[in-house]
């Protein structure tokens, strides 16, 4: 498993190029960036009930885009099945709620005016086929270079 970047109390999410904004309430991430959108709150691993998948159908270092909402980012670990606070799964509207069945990545994401980490489950994502890096402040602690779409490990950094 990855390592997770560590973060003081209470997260946050950088604009780009301006330093941190507030945490994210989980009403105001739905409106704001979707419902898979993490912000500034703490995930926490809690263990589900719920079968696990065999395999994932992104891989750690790729470049990926939401489905339906305007951000990208690069995966960097993978929830075999969710593994985020039950809280964190009931403030999604009932309507747009994933399973929980199925893998959940932790991205280095990006939109038009942010930088977040997000939580998103396998239904939403999609290959970004832009072939454009991630402009994320913390991919350069995690990957090098960036080729067909994908970003290697950096072998110093890798534990």
């Amino acid at each position: 498993r990855a390592p997770r970047p560590a973060r003081g109390a209470g997260g946050g999410a950088r604009r780009k190029g301006r330093g941190l904004r507030r945490p994210a309430t989980p009403q105001a991430m739905d409106r704001a960036s979707g419902p898979d959108y993490l912000g500034g709150m703490e995930t926490s691993s809690t263990h589900s009930d719920a079968p696990r998948q065999a395999s994932a159908k992104f891989s750690i270092g790729q470049v990926v885009k939401h489905r339906f909402h305007p951000f990208r980012g690069v995966i960097y670990d993978v929830d075999p099945v969710f593994a985020n606070t039950e809280e964190w799964w009931l403030a999604i509207p009932e309507e747009k709620r994933p399973r929980k069945d199925q893998p959940f990545y932790h991205l280095l994401a990006e939109n038009e005016t942010t930088y977040y980490h997000a939580y998103v489950s396998e239904q939403n994502l999609l290959p970004d086929e832009t072939g454009e890096p991630v402009d994320h402040p913390e991919v350069a602690e995690y990957f090098d270079d960036l080729f067909d779409g994908h970003y290697r490990w950096d072998a110093i950094n890798r534990h």
